[in-house]
């Protein structure tokens, strides 16, 4: 999966998850990635800043889960600009979902941590017993994982609300 920064023809900012950079352009032109402020589907790349790592010997690695016959995720959207009421409304139902999925998650799947990537293929691979599962992978593995045919998918962050 890979995040793009995207800008609508009103200037509206905002982010959505793709399979591939060439999944974006087939869905773009097809009319499918649409502004979640205004609904204009004339949207193009925003400039984005890099991901540098603080140090060049430690791991980057998001939370994963195994997902063998969930539907694909719909786009992430992040909020660039001030919300109206009504999508404020929206983002705190969609925290709550969030934190619902995760609390799900903990209860009925096995946490793997980092070993994530080599207990789905396993899994996959009838190595291992068939089990919901949830870890630590790097994008490169969940690409990896992807293009093997093991169904994945990010597990978004919850909005922690004890700042």
């Amino acid at each position: 999966m890979i995040v793009f920064d995207l800008k609508c023809e009103e200037g509206h900012q905002f982010e959505s998850w793709f399979r591939s950079s060439s999944a974006y352009e087939e869905q773009r032109d097809a009319g499918f990635v649409e502004c979640p402020y205004c609904g204009s589907s004339v949207v193009e790349k925003a400039p984005m800043a890099p991901n540098v790592a603080a140090k060049g010997n430690q791991k980057t690695s998001a939370p994963a889960i195994s997902v063998e016959d969930a539907p694909a995720p719909a786009p992430a959207v992040g909020a660039a600009v001030t919300p109206s009421p009504e999508l404020r409304a929206l983002a705190e139902k969609a925290a709550s979902a969030m934190a619902e999925l995760h609390a799900h998650v903990e209860k009925n799947c096995e946490n793997v941590g980092d070993k994530f990537a080599e207990e789905a293929r396993k899994i996959h691979y009838g190595e291992s017993e068939e089990r919901g599962i949830y870890g630590e992978s790097s994008l490169e593995e969940a690409e990896e994982l992807l293009e093997e045919g093991i169904d994945v998918m990010p597990l978004p962050g919850v909005r922690r609300t004890d700042a």
